[in-house]
């Protein structure tokens, strides 16, 4: 075997699909992993059901609180006799279980995760010893965490971002019991979320490549008609039903993967690295910044800003999406089109799907958002591409219009 291959995430839909796949594992000796948030809901005990069903010896971890450092090392000691690991949660518990893993495996890999740097960006090295084999069963929508090769770390003063093959689950299970209970509010920001990290992607890089460009805007496409379906069921009352909340979840997972980012640029979304640290300065939850600050980036691309992405490859994009969002849902009145401008068009959409967007900011916040943004991922880092302290507070006062309390 090569050092630090790694397969791909196997992919396994429902309880079903979970047993199925622990029938091909020799693994006896499980950590069953639990987000705090669901450590007493239903799909802990089924997935523990279904594990213990083959004979399996499993031990619960309950896991609450931010990744820091700290907090993974410790939970790397937890799961030290387990030779298979589950994890069941949001992106932070599967982001904290990936790391957790990582340093099973590696303990010398701490020394890279806490190395003073400035920059907010940590690569792990290829090679590492095979760990515990470890099992992603998402409880949120849009992270795609447990298909990504990236993990977010908190620290003192912000999160960075830790990409690796070794961190890619080995299985991914798409289970809806796991989003039954998930409020309305967050299955939107789960969608926006999705087309957020396509479209950035798409717009962030300005080579046109046929087959993958086909499959990212077919993704985005049916994103957006997931978000107004999802929209419509919110208007009568309903939840989101099984069915959207797993395609949700498969488009989620698709877009960290394959060809869709096959020979992209791994730093093409520059709206991921501004809204980290919006959100981080100013305490807000990661969907609201990126909401806030979505609009005012398309705008800057459209006016013809190539260090935030092609102003062509927008337009072309948001073309195909507002024909997407003309498709009938249910049976009440069609939907007037949506503004032809992209950055004035994904606001409407954002508002549409119910999606906070109005923040504050206390004089001279923006100005630390923005050196925080330069320090951690550009001056002659490559994630920004050029962008500066100034051009960002500029481009952060535009989805921080005042400092007027506005009630979300």
């Amino acid at each position: 075997m090569i050092p630090g291959w790694h397969c791909p995430t196997v992919m396994a839909y429902g309880g079903d699909g979970l047993a199925q796949w622990l029938g091909t594992r020799p693994e006896r000796s499980v950590a069953l992993l639990l987000d705090g948030g669901v450590a007493e809901a239903g799909i802990a005990g089924s997935v523990r059901a279904r594990i213990e069903r083959g004979g399996r010896t499993v031990r619960t971890v309950v896991v609450s609180g931010p990744g820091t450092p700290e907090a993974v090392t410790e939970l790397a000691g937890r799961i030290r006799d387990a030779d298979l690991v589950v994890a069941v949660g949001g992106g932070s518990l599967l982001d904290q279980a990936k790391l957790a893993v990582l340093l099973r495996a590696d303990p010398d890999a701490l020394a890279r995760l806490t190395v003073p740097q400035r920059g907010g960006l940590v690569l792990l090295r290829a090679e590492r010893s095979r760990g515990p084999r470890l099992v992603a069963v998402p409880t949120t929508l849009g992270t795609g965490s447990e298909l990504s090769a990236v993990a977010c770390l908190a620290y003192e003063r912000g999160k960075r971002l830790v990409m690796g093959g070794a961190l890619r689950p080995d299985a991914a299970v798409i289970d809806p019991e796991a989003t039954a209970t998930l409020p309305a509010e967050l299955v939107a920001e789960g969608v926006l979320e999705v087309l957020f990290r396509i479209s950035g992607s798409y717009v962030g890089d300005h080579r046109d490549q046929p087959t993958e460009d086909a499959l990212a805007q077919a993704l985005a496409e049916r994103t957006v008609r997931l978000g107004n379906e999802v929209r419509a069921r919110r208007a009568l009352g309903r939840a989101a039903d099984e069915r959207q909340r797993t395609e949700i979840a498969k488009i989620s997972g698709l877009s960290h993967a394959g060809w869709v980012v096959l020979n992209r640029s791994p730093y093409a979304g520059k709206g991921w690295y501004l809204a980290n640290e919006l959100s981080s300065e100013l305490g807000l939850r990661k969907m609201t910044a990126v909401a806030a600050l979505l609009p005012p980036l398309w705008s800057a691309v459209a006016a013809g800003d190539t260090r935030l992405g092609s102003a062509r490859r927008l337009d072309a994009l948001w073309q195909r999406l507002r024909a997407a969002a003309l498709d009938p849902v249910g049976e009440g009145p069609a939907d007037p089109p949506l503004p032809e401008d992209p950055g004035e068009g994904i606001a409407a959409l954002i508002d549409s799907w119910g999606v906070g967007r109005r923040i504050t900011a206390e004089p001279g916040r923006l100005a630390v958002v923005a050196r925080r943004s330069v320090r951690a991922w550009g001056a002659g880092l490559p994630m920004l591409d050029g962008l500066g302290a100034a051009d960002i507070e500029g481009l952060l006062a535009r989805a921080v219009p005042d400092s007027t309390p506005v009630s979300l």
